[in-house]
């Protein structure tokens, strides 16, 4: 059983947006911050780290009908409208659940943009999380936590104990009315994220006339997510042919759905094995089953490299060779408990298992309560869950953990699709998993006046995930780009569909499983233009090797060294010395060792089924030598030979970039090491 928070890789996790943390504190007054009474007399203070949000809190009750005693203090930043006084306030939510909205205040500022010119911001961590109130369970904070099974869970809700009830959606939707009243707000902008719709949708059910509009990015429908994720199962095929349309995955295959099917049902609910080489050519075997291929495509919402290896990966599994997969995996899962960062887990557990409707009784034994699921699951045909099968269905969600939650009330709460008809714009990315368009459609369908736009080549999360600035548009546009326009009153622009602008999101070239496999480069044939091909590709994969570390490195990662692993073997590593390869190989039977540093190049080409020999820089910047004692010659490109020497001297400058100036020259160091058109 995998209790690695398997929701925050499946379901309505909101996207970790770049992090500016920001404190309460005790320091003066920095220019511009909002130090004043709140209406009803909330004291704000200067926020630690922050020029333009104030800090306070706000006690509310543990339980809103006042029934059970006990209070929760709630933690929130306000930044002030720089027009007027405002008599309205932007509400952030933020996913999960159980994610702290506080550290994205900043970045909701800069999403936001002129909407806040008339409006104040409120953000504030739902009860739970963040600085407000956290909930905590030793269980959790031991090692191997996630692998104990269903006795941690038991034992977590028994440590959190009776209070455990009063952690769902409509509690945060109490507290959200109680910060309105205590701040003075007439009206309030509800914007969600994920998980955050749900709030923001429930608000608007039971407040209406206190809502001013909705902005719901990546829905769950007020009702909340179907526990057996069906809606998540059936956008599977839609999404795979997506990723392959325009003819992107035209050298790949031609029909990406069936080479998955093929793939699961050579699993046969067991698991292939493969073989991942690492940073240092040491080779791992990495077992790889249907679960992890589903987590794999729900991990691709927030990552658009995982979305462009999937097809070619799985192409290549369904026909034996398991490396493009293993690798795959290694960078969907590099490190246990990644999926869970930023998030309070004994909380997401908490509204989860008390909040869904669970195919179960609720008084019923964890093992009854398993039967019961496994009942409903298998009464339902196996179309509904193709290419992968009821199994999945039962290993994929939480029914597996909450199963062995005590509930502490006898039914969920009571939730329904009605919506009030107030002004909305649905967002929803046409390549999300977690929140598929479905649910975007069926919430739009509840809301006479509402917008949705559906964007093209996005995953979860769309403000923070688009290619484009479709989205931002789109947002300003429903508030007629700030202040004095009515919410609604200019028109919302479909987006322009089409094959995706941004390399990232272009699917990678099938793995060459034989050299025989590759064409030789133009202007030659046999063994030795094949080679020469062969190592274009070998470098062409490091590249990607590494854009691949460079997007997913912290802002305090050490970029003084990068290195990995070859797909078939050997190793590489990028330094201020420049490049140097130690028999990396990425089609088999070709390795490359040697260095590429600036104004010199000295490549050894080897490998049982390759042409050795040796390439260096010659006249014109073209890498000349000799592959099986044949002359050969790579040309003058300016991509292939001219770049790549210059790559000593811009390492230097990309070492000390940080953030999201790295994100940026990964895309550099990718126009540099391209020799795929060698061929």
């Amino acid at each position: 059983m995998r209790l690695a928070v398997r929701k925050l890789a499946v379901a309505f996790l909101a996207a970790p947006i770049a992090a500016a943390c920001v404190a309460a504190g005790a320091l003066p007054a920095p220019a511009g911050a909002d130090v004043s009474q709140g209406a009803g007399g909330i004291p704000f203070v200067p926020c630690k780290e922050s020029t333009v949000f104030a800090c306070a809190h706000l006690t509310v009750p543990l339980d809103p009908s006042g029934v059970t005693p006990g209070t929760i203090t709630l933690a929130l930043r306000r930044r002030l409208a720089p027009v007027g006084e405002a008599r309205s306030a932007v509400i952030a939510l933020a996913g999960g659940p159980g994610q702290s909205a506080i550290p994205f205040a900043e970045t909701f500022t800069e999403l936001l943009g002129p909407i806040l010119d008339t409006r104040d911001l409120i953000v504030f961590d739902q009860r739970g999380t963040g600085y407000s109130h956290p909930l905590a369970c030793h269980g959790f904070e031991q090692p191997g936590a996630y692998h104990s099974g269903g006795q941690l869970l038991k034992s977590c809700a028994e440590q959190i104990g009776p209070e455990r009830a009063f952690y769902t959606s409509e509690d945060s939707v109490a507290d959200i009315e109680a910060l309105r009243k205590a701040l003075g707000y007439e009206k309030l902008v509800l914007w969600g994220t994920s998980y955050g719709t749900k709030v923001a949708e429930e608000y608007a059910q039971q407040y209406p006339e206190h809502v001013e509009a909705l902005v719901l990015d990546s829905v769950v429908p007020p009702t909340g997510p179907d526990p057996l994720d069906r809606t998540t199962f059936e956008a599977i095929p839609r999404i795979l042919s997506q990723l392959c349309a325009y003819g992107q995955c035209a050298q790949i295959t031609r029909n990406p759905v069936a080479n998955l099917a093929r793939l699961v049902r050579r699993m046969s609910g067991g698991v292939v094995s493969g073989r991942y080489v690492g940073p240092h050519g040491r080779p791992v075997p990495i077992p790889i089953s249907a679960n992890e291929l589903l987590d794999i495509l729900l991990a691709g919402d927030f990552d658009p490299l995982l979305r462009a290896e999937f097809p070619a990966a799985v192409r290549a599994a369904a026909g034996g060779d398991n490396a493009p997969l293993a690798r795959l995996v290694v960078h969907a899962f590099g490190g246990e408990g990644e999926e869970g960062e930023g998030i309070d887990t004994p909380l997401f557990y908490t509204t989860t298992c008390e909040e869904e409707d669970f195919p179960w009784s609720r008084v019923a034994s964890p093992s009854e309560r398993m039967a019961q699921a496994k009942a409903q699951i298998g009464a339902l045909p196996a179309s509904a869950f193709a290419p992968f099968t009821a199994a999945n269905v039962f290993d994929f969600d939480e029914l597996r953990a909450c199963a062995y939650w005590p509930s502490a009330t006898p039914a969920p709460p009571a939730q329904t699709e009605a919506m009030p008809n107030v002004p909305t714009l649905i967002l929803s990315g046409a390549d999300d998993l977690r929140t598929p368009t479905a649910n975007a459609r069926k919430v739009a369908a509840q809301i006479p006046d509402a917008h949705l736009l559906v964007v093209p080549n996005t995953g979860h999360a769309v403000l923070e995930d688009e290619p484009t600035s479709c989205a931002r548009k789109a947002l300003q546009a429903m508030f007629g780009g700030g202040a004095g326009v009515p919410v609604g009153g200019a028109p919302i622009k479909p987006c322009p569909a089409g094959p995706p602008t941004s390399p990232l999101l272009i699917p990678t070239p099938l793995a060459p499983a034989r050299l025989a496999d590759v064409a030789p480069a133009h202007g030659y044939h046999g063994r030795a233009g094949r080679t020469l091909t062969a190592v274009g590709l070998t470098i062409a994969d490091f590249d990607r090797q590494l854009t691949v570390q460079l997007l997913a490195a912290s802002s305090s990662a050490d970029l003084t060294s990068l290195s990995s692993g070859g797909l078939r073997a050997g190793w590489a590593k990028l330094s201020k010395g420049g490049l140097s390869f130690h028999g990396y190989s990425y089609v088999p039977g070709v390795t490359v060792s040697g260095t590429v540093k600036a104004e010199k190049v000295t490549l050894r080409i080897g490998g049982r089924a390759a042409a050795h020999g040796t390439l260096r820089l010659g006249p014109n910047k073209a890498l000349v030598g000799e592959l099986g004692g044949e002359r050969v010659s790579t040309g003058a490109s300016p991509t292939a030979t001219a770049a790549i020497v210059g790559s000593d001297a811009q390492t230097s400058n990309l070492f000390a970039l940080r953030g999201v100036a790295v994100r940026a020259a990964a895309h550099r160091l990718a126009g540099l090491l391209r020799w795929l058109d060698w061929n």
